[in-house]
């Protein structure tokens, strides 16, 4: 019940922090504000810029992302699903001693069992490609949104009030 908790106080914080940043759409996908950086530098602050400015958008981008390519990779899904569902249930059911052919099994049999099925089906489904490939596309997307985006006229007055 405890790490329900903390569970449900940490969605409530990052909906709090990322989320409340989130622009509408309009603003995020606006085709007149996107023009070539000049040099270098503009390129940079750009970026430093939109990437607070958008910090909710990009969190949405990476999200989708995710899953995405978990959906896209079935034998990823199904040894998550594997691993997560039987975690759940040996925690759930894993409590009740039961005798197979005259030897109990317990709790940590089952947990055995379970890892000796589950890593080699997860080794197999590929995760750290899909992790990288996860890193490689966001910061593909991000970057050039980042970098092509102008900033908006707000962006000249943030150094103003910050000296108020």
């Amino acid at each position: 019940m405890e790490a329900v908790l903390r569970v449900t106080d940490a969605l409530k914080s990052f909906r709090e922090t990322r989320l409340s940043t989130l622009r509408t759409p309009a603003e995020f996908f606006d085709i007149h504000r996107i023009s070539r950086p000049a040099d270098f530098n503009t390129a940079v602050s750009r970026l430093t810029y939109n990437t607070r400015y958008f910090s909710g958008n990009y969190t949405l981008i990476v999200a989708a992302l995710a899953v995405y390519s978990i959906i896209a990779s079935p034998l990823l899904l199904l040894s998550l699903v594997f691993l997560f569902g039987g975690f759940a249930a040996i925690n759930r059911f894993g409590f009740y001693l039961e005798e197979v052919y005259g030897q109990f099994v317990t709790q940590k049999t089952l947990y055995t069992g379970l890892f000796v099925i589950g890593i080699p089906l997860l080794w197999f489904s590929s995760p750290f490609m899909t992790l990288f490939w996860l890193i490689g596309a966001s910061a593909c997307l991000i970057l050039t949104h980042a970098c092509l985006i102008e900033p908006g006229v707000e962006s000249e007055y943030a150094n103003i009030e910050g000296a108020v």
